[in-house]
């Protein structure tokens, strides 16, 4: 009996490990570490920046996974908040960027005079969309 447990969890880790190596990969591949990096002038520690998204998705998944209490978590959790809504935020841009999205998007459009107050619209009709559902529980 402990055998078939032993295993399904050594199928369960390695399913677990394959998926999140995979979207470890797509991150690092979209370019949102390398974006990071050339934007803040700091593209010798690209390889930090890597590891930390894999360190990062491993300990949430550990938290989320195992249960973890977080002393002091109501503190924490606006920074965390703020710092996930940032990286999805990041996440969601590269794909745009990848897909040529906004250039497409703008051209046709005849708005190419106006992109920044374009961007800044999303950004703070995304940020009080996410407030109001996060405030009220919607």
């Amino acid at each position: 009996m402990w055998v078939n447990q032993i295993i399904l969890a050594v199928i369960g880790i390695s399913g677990g490990l394959v998926v999140a190596g995979g979207l470890f990969a797509f991150i690092i591949g979209l370019g949102i570490a390398a974006d990071f990096a050339d934007r803040t002038n700091t593209a010798d520690r690209i390889l930090l920046y890597e590891d930390c998204v894999a360190l990062g998705g491993i300990a949430g998944n550990l938290v989320f996974v195992f249960q973890i209490h977080i002393p002091y978590g109501a503190w924490l959790l606006p920074v965390f908040g703020t710092l996930s809504g940032v990286f999805v935020g990041c996440w969601a841009m590269a794909l745009a960027e990848i897909l040529n999205l906004f250039p497409i998007f703008l051209r046709r459009l005849k708005i190419v005079r106006y992109i920044s107050i374009f961007i800044l619209s999303i950004a703070i009709g995304k940020g009080i969309g996410s407030f109001l559902f996060f405030y009220k529980g919607w």
